[in-house]
């Protein structure tokens, strides 16, 4: 038995192993990866009506990989006030949003209650809105300033209104990769602690790679494998309900930033990294080709590669877009449904938790 017969049969194989799935070519990768995704949604391609909001781009930490926070290639420094983002959640939920998305660099101005207060603030004035928001690496960063423990810092933000966790900050897990590219920034064992304790309150939350940069081929399966064994530990305590969503290979953006990157990976070696993901987190329910990091047309290829959820509308996105992502203004409805028509799926709008709401 082959390789990719042992991966698909689940059978426990090391970094090495699973490193030479890359020497498959696409199209036999595309094949097993689309028929494990088939099983699962058949030709279903999810989406949501959601708003990213980033409160600020002032942050502590320095990651060479960003575009995002106010630096020498980003010299406008900006900070939004509750009642600012208030304001947008609420224009957007009139919009038909069901989700805010809040992420924000780690701003050092920003008190441990204020963020408190926003979250209260934001369920107190749209109670059925899904909150999602708070990064791993931003529950680490106020542990680190406040200094009272990324447990309390979940116990909470749950408490405030904070209904899942995106999976931002993971970037590679490698820490030699993550020294360099990340420095000082939550540790990938701190990462994986964090959002196993958010699981155990029976919180769900989503898990990202960045890939695309210096990293090879072994840091991407490395990271893969420590998803699904995190996965495999909440399932033996019989109590849980939380876990993983989605795993989101996010696609570095090479402008405005100081990570010196010469070889962009090929469009084939996107989608064999999609479809090695599908196969190899068999525990993890679904896969996203994040549109605003892939741009939309490899995003829609991608489920045909094991991919079967796009994220959603958006509406403003200021990370990917600063790094060079076409996906500053998001994507309407109305777009985001033909374009999955079109490629031959049928598209389910789904709430954050992939609760199915509608078929367009």
């Amino acid at each position: 038995m082959d390789v990719l017969d042992r991966a698909i049969n689940g059978d426990n194989l090391s970094v090495e192993e699973l490193s030479r799935l890359y020497e498959y070519d696409i199209f036999t990768l595309g094949k097993f990866a689309d028929e494990v995704r088939r099983k699962k949604y058949n030709d279903k391609v999810f989406f949501n009506m959601n708003r990213h909001i980033n409160p600020s781009n002032i942050c502590a930490d320095v990651c060479k990989f960003c575009a995002f926070s106010a630096s020498r290639k980003n010299p406008n420094p900006y900070e939004m006030s509750i009642d600012e983002i208030l304001s947008q959640a609420i224009s957007s939920y009139k919009r038909g949003a069901k989700e805010v998305h809040i992420v924000s660099a780690h701003n050092p101005n920003y008190t441990y209650q204020w963020f408190l207060d926003l979250f209260s603030e934001v369920k107190k004035a749209l109670p059925h809105i899904h909150l999602k928001a708070m990064t791993a690496a931003e529950v680490d960063y106020l542990d680190r300033k406040f200094g009272i423990g990324y447990q309390k810092v979940l116990e909470d933000i749950a408490k405030a209104g904070v209904d899942s966790m995106p999976g931002g900050g993971a970037e590679i897990f490698d820490e030699k990769v993550r020294k360099h590219v990340c420095n000082g920034k939550v540790s990938s064992q701190r990462w994986i602690e964090i959002h196993k304790y958010w699981h155990s309150l029976g919180k769900m939350s989503n898990c990202t790679m960045l890939f695309g940069h210096i990293e090879n081929r072994q840091n991407r399966i490395d990271h893969m494998l420590r998803i699904k064994n995190a996965q495999q530990d909440l399932n033996i305590v019989e109590s849980k309900k939380g876990g993983f969503n989605a795993f989101i290979p996010l696609l570095y953006q090479r402008q405005n930033n100081y990570l010196k990157v010469e070889e962009f990976p090929s469009g084939q070696e996107i989608l064999k990294t999609i479809s090695i993901a599908r196969i190899i987190l068999d525990n993890v329910p679904h896969i996203k080709a994040y549109w605003a990091t892939l741009s939309m047309n490899l995003a829609l290829v991608a489920q045909e590669f094991g991919a079967d959820d796009m994220d959603g509308t958006i509406e403003a996105e200021s990370i990917q877009s600063a790094g060079g992502a076409k996906s500053k203004s998001g994507m309407g409805r109305d777009e985001m449904i033909a374009q999955i028509k079109n490629a031959g799926f049928r598209a389910i709008e789904r709430d954050s938790l992939y609760n199915e709401l509608q078929e367009w």
